[in-house]
């Protein structure tokens, strides 16, 4: 475990030694004395919280509308700079599930999240109060770790696969980083463009072209948080034009380029998930 150190924030932090068995699913440890309003940036996976500390993570989406625990969020979570996260003593699994693979995983659709932040008990019944207190119990962060990874793997093989061609499409948008163009998607797959977007959109909870917009928009931010300047930032990711680049980062997080990079929820990546990339099915 290692500690991740930005302004105030100071967060212990583990990472599994060995890949998950499952492609597109990766995976992080975090222990949190006071977690003080982070922001949520939002992300193009699927995220599944699984929580065990003494004290419980909240998550304040709207104006008195509050999740705790272990939760479930479909892709772009925090979109418009509405949601933070806050708790005290908080011990937590995050997984990040590549919408490819996260229906068999969870046993629904992305798409039936419909954006909001889901309670896992709602979605897993007693399995997720056992898998709790399965990690409580845990020795070792890496024994937690495989445990989770046993589980979503045992639940990965048995749940239903996404069409070959929405997985296809999906990894074509990941390695682009977002700038491959859905018409020419559709037609590669052999679809029409309306049938792409339905199939994409019912099976991984979001149409093609936002999925290339929070995976362009994910990577244009971490090359922010390195300290590219926006203009390269914008020039190498795609954009028209830095304007472009500040209109999406206003729009999806609410706050200006210069503050996203200085979001801790975007600086502890290299740490949690050193290698990081989009989750994709390969």
């Amino acid at each position: 475990m290692e500690t991740f150190a930005h302004g105030a924030a100071r967060w212990e932090v583990a990472c599994p030694r060995r890949p998950s068995r499952v492609a597109g699913l990766s995976m992080a440890g975090f222990r949190i004395h006071d977690l003080d309003a982070l922001r949520i940036v939002p992300h193009p996976a699927v995220t599944l919280l699984l929580d065990f500390g003494d004290g419980s993570p909240v998550l304040d989406s709207a104006p008195g509308r509050q999740q705790g625990g272990s939760l479930v969020a479909g892709p772009g979570l925090g979109s418009g700079g509405a949601v933070r996260a806050r708790g005290e003593n908080v011990a937590c699994v995050q997984v990040r599930l590549s919408p490819a693979i996260a229906r068999a995983v969870l046993g629904v659709s992305p798409a039936e999240l419909d954006g909001t932040v889901v309670p896992l008990d709602a979605l897993w019944g007693r399995e997720a109060s056992r898998i709790r207190e399965r990690l409580a119990e845990a020795p070792s962060w890496q024994d937690r770790f495989a445990l989770t990874d046993a589980l979503l793997a045992r639940r990965y093989e048995a749940g239903p696969p996404v069409d070959p061609e929405v997985a296809w499409a999906w990894q074509r948008i990941v390695v682009t980083h977002g700038l491959a163009r859905v018409d020419a998607l559709a037609a590669e797959a052999g679809w029409s463009r309306k049938r792409l977007w339905s199939r994409f959109r019912s099976q991984l909870g979001l149409p093609p072209k936002r999925a290339a917009k929070l995976i362009r928009f994910d990577h244009a931010a971490h090359r922010l948080v390195a300290g590219v300047p926006a203009a390269h930032v914008a020039a190498d990711t795609g954009y028209a034009d830095q304007s472009h680049l500040h209109r999406d980062v206003m729009e999806l997080t609410g706050a200006t380029p210069v503050a996203v990079a200085a979001e801790p929820f975007l600086a502890v990546d290299d740490l949690a998930w050193p290698g990081r990339g989009t989750p994709a099915v390969l």
